[in-house]
């Protein structure tokens, strides 16, 4: 949809304000230990820009070997995941069936084919990042609690949040849930969300060559995300779906708090053309809907 947008297919440099093209933004990170690829998890286009972004960003920063995180594996996975490489180091799919990917709730691994590919085809480590999704639900339902002792201390989760930064956060992932979520379960979706942006920056800073990691926009924005857990050195690209509406890069920057929060800016075409919230609602209606 929208393929003849005419932002679909650039790249806006949003520091400075300025238009750039892929070879520019390449070299704009390959300075960056950390490299954030913010997704919509259902776009194709995004999956196959990302592998174009590993590629050339790995080929570019050689002899330095990056590895590949992905915000879809779990990391009590990494013993399947590293065993699935090793008997098949070429073949992506082995570590889908490695982890069971049908059973994650992700869109079908052949849309993220192509990444695990390329990522494969240099011989990068494949990184599962994210907190497991039984810790999530605990963090949800019990709080810090849940946790091993230590561990809240150790992911800085037992620091309060400004105010506004957790009412941002809330409204953010009531927005995403298509504002289905009780009011009494945002402060545990605030406190999960914040988990795995930990966990996930914990996995990265551990990788000795770097790393490039692939998740959802929402992860790697500068302001709150990923990147201001990381100890500098990060630099975050989103892919952002146009809008008929919005021929500016400037107007996008509403749906982030009034700034756009990554270094860069990838515009493509809309994935579909379906209302999400539809089959939310649907399910909700039919008792097959419940908030993680």
């Amino acid at each position: 949809m929208a393929r003849d947008h005419p932002l679909a297919g650039r790249i806006w440099d949003a520091p400075r304000g300025r238009w750039i093209d892929e070879t520019t933004l390449v070299a704009g990170l390959t300075g960056a230990r950390f490299v954030l690829l913010g997704e919509k998890h259902d776009n194709r286009d995004h999956h196959v820009l990302e592998a174009r972004v590993v590629s050339r960003l790995a080929r570019a920063v050689l002899p330095r070997r990056p590895a590949v995180a992905f915000e879809m594996l779990e990391v009590d996975s990494q013993a399947a995941v590293d065993a699935a490489v090793a008997a098949s180091p070429t073949d992506p799919d082995a570590i889908a069936r490695a982890v069971e990917w049908h059973h994650g709730g992700w869109p079908e691994f052949a849309t993220y084919r192509p990444v695990f590919q390329a990522a494969l085809d240099l011989r990068l480590r494949v990184v599962a990042a994210n907190l497991p999704a039984p810790k999530a639900r605990a963090l949800v339902r019990e709080g810090l609690g849940s946790l091993p002792e230590g561990e809240a201390a150790r992911l800085g989760l037992d620091r309060p949040l400004p105010d506004a930064v957790r009412a941002a956060m809330a409204r953010e992932l009531n927005d995403a849930h298509c504002g289905m979520l009780p009011e009494h379960m945002l402060d545990g979706m605030v406190l999960a969300q914040r988990a795995r942006d930990a966990t996930m920056a914990d996995m990265l800073a551990s990788q000795t060559g770097g790393a490039i990691l692939v998740a959802g926009a929402g992860h790697v924005r500068k302001d709150r995300g990923i990147p201001s857990l990381l100890d500098g050195g990060a630099a975050a690209l989103a892919f952002e779906e146009v809008a008929p509406d919005r021929t500016d890069p400037r107007d996008y920057a509403a749906r982030w708090d009034s700034a756009l929060p990554f270094d860069y800016v990838w515009f493509t075409p809309v994935a579909t053309s379906d209302d999400p919230c539809a089959g939310m609602e649907a399910a909700a209606n039919e008792g097959g809907f419940t908030p993680p």
